[in-house]
């Protein structure tokens, strides 16, 4: 009798891990993604021989980099998260949540190129030209150098690449074009794939610079396979909240400059505008000292960001106690709160606590959280801190106050600003001229400034 074989040969796999499988599941077995395992066949060995070449190999001195340098966008946030510019031949995808502002922002990008004497290609998947073109005629974004298209077809799309002969090619979105040489419906995992590499080789082939649109899911992250993320050469999330006007651009994976630079831009009815200088949005800018707010600066990339944190503590009426919080992290706003009761004896245990930023800012960062201990310190003692004062520092679970990275940087833009002195953890350097810098060990001395910021204040 014929013996089985030992093992069946694998016919389905993840395409975000690479995970196989000898049926097809729904869900993948290792990174848990749904709708991602797909048909590829058993595993084939073959001996492939040498072919022509496209290109001669020349010595790395030899080459020339005249076409690899960046042109600027005309958009002088965008240009700083992308290192100078579009770079002939790079693919950008930027990400977002729906309404964020991606394609406005994009559309004065394909007009500014036009502008500049570039031909620009704008393919809209989602919207009708007569709709794009109104959202044009708003924001001053119309040229004769600039074109527009709908399609959701990859032929149609590299139809018009063939035309136009752009210099500047827009994709809105990636997961709304669909090639008929695939399977699957558009927005999936072999779509995508086949969309975005196409895309891909027609760019590097013809130096186009192109800025793919894409989805994002749920919990933020790009839809659609991860290998996406690394066959493109840069990587941009565009974030912001629906009810606030700023908007933040931050790189995280970019081959032509720093992958930790943020941009700040202002949404309004007329387009997008960068903000060089966004610190001032971040503050309340009240007439005199308030009880429950201290003012940080936090690092977005390399650029220091002076926000203010307000909190307020009211006796509670509930069992439990309310925590909320708005532009902090939640966990470690709850952490603060622990040391805060237990190092610093501060009561919270039937109060309500309400902590929040201001100007829609979003502070994730571990220096903001002695500012933030202060604000709720301020709050249910009611007492204001010291006018002028900017906080920094990272509280452990010891009540230590931990060092952070670019003090330096922080207190020159806090003193660029107006303010005149802050709270600093040890070994911290030494402050600008004419700032006066106070080293705190641990939470109990930071605490101490509530009363010296009463008495100036009575």
């Amino acid at each position: 009798m014929a013996k089985a074989p030992a093992a069946q040969k694998a016919a389905y796999r993840c395409g975000e891990c690479g995970w196989q499988a000898v049926k097809w599941v729904g869900r993948c077995g290792e990174c848990q993604a749904w709708g991602t395992v797909e048909v590829v066949g058993g595993p084939r060995l073959r001996q492939v021989s040498a072919g022509p070449v496209t290109t001669d190999a020349v010595p790395i001195g030899d080459v020339d980099i005249e076409a690899a340098l960046s042109r600027t966008t005309g958009v002088g946030e965008l240009d700083r998260v992308l290192g100078g510019g579009l770079v002939p031949g790079a693919v950008v995808l930027l990400a977002g949540e729906p309404g964020v502002g991606k394609s406005t922002l994009l559309l004065e990008v394909a007009a500014q190129a036009a502008r500049s004497g570039q031909r620009a290609l704008y393919i809209t998947g989602e919207e009708s030209v007569a709709q794009v073109r109104l959202r044009a005629g708003r924001i001053d974004a119309i040229d004769p150098a600039l074109y527009l298209a709908a399609e959701t077809e990859l032929g149609a799309v590299l139809g018009h690449v063939d035309a136009v002969r752009p210099d500047v090619l827009v994709v809105d979105s990636v997961q709304t074009v669909s090639s008929a040489e695939a399977d699957g419906a558009p927005g999936g995992v072999t779509q995508v794939r086949e969309v975005a590499g196409a895309l891909i080789r027609v760019a590097k082939e013809r130096d186009i610079a192109t800025i793919l649109v894409g989805h994002v899911t749920k919990d933020g992250s790009i839809a659609g396979p991860r290998v996406l993320e690394h066959l493109v050469d840069v990587v941009l999330y565009f974030e912001g909240e629906h009810h606030s006007r700023l908007r933040v651009i931050r790189a995280v994976k970019n081959r032509y400059g720093p992958a930790d630079e943020v941009g700040c831009f202002d949404l309004g009815d007329d387009g997008i505008t960068g903000l060089p200088d966004p610190s001032g949005l971040f503050l309340s800018h009240g007439l005199g000292p308030a009880t429950g707010t201290c003012v940080t600066v936090t690092l977005e990339g390399r650029r220091p960001l002076v926000a203010e944190v307000q909190a307020l503590v009211a006796p509670s009426t509930l069992a439990t106690p309310r925590r909320a919080t708005s532009g902090l992290d939640t966990a470690r706003v709850a952490m603060v709160l622990a040391v805060l009761e237990r190092r610093g004896k501060v009561r919270l245990g039937s109060s309500d606590v309400y902590v929040a930023t201001v100007g829609g800012v979003r502070l994730a960062e571990p220096a903001t959280d002695l500012a933030v201990a202060l604000s709720i310190a301020s709050a249910a003692a009611d007492l204001p801190l010291p006018l002028g004062l900017v906080v920094v520092g990272e509280v452990g679970l010891a009540g230590e106050v931990r060092r952070v990275t670019g003090v330096q940087r922080r207190l020159a833009e806090a003193a660029r600003l107006g303010f005149t002195r802050a709270l600093v953890p040890v070994d911290s350097g030494g402050p600008p001229p004419d700032f006066q810098s106070l080293e705190v060990r641990d939470l109990a001395t930071a605490l101490q400034t509530l009363s010296r910021g009463a008495q100036r204040v009575g």
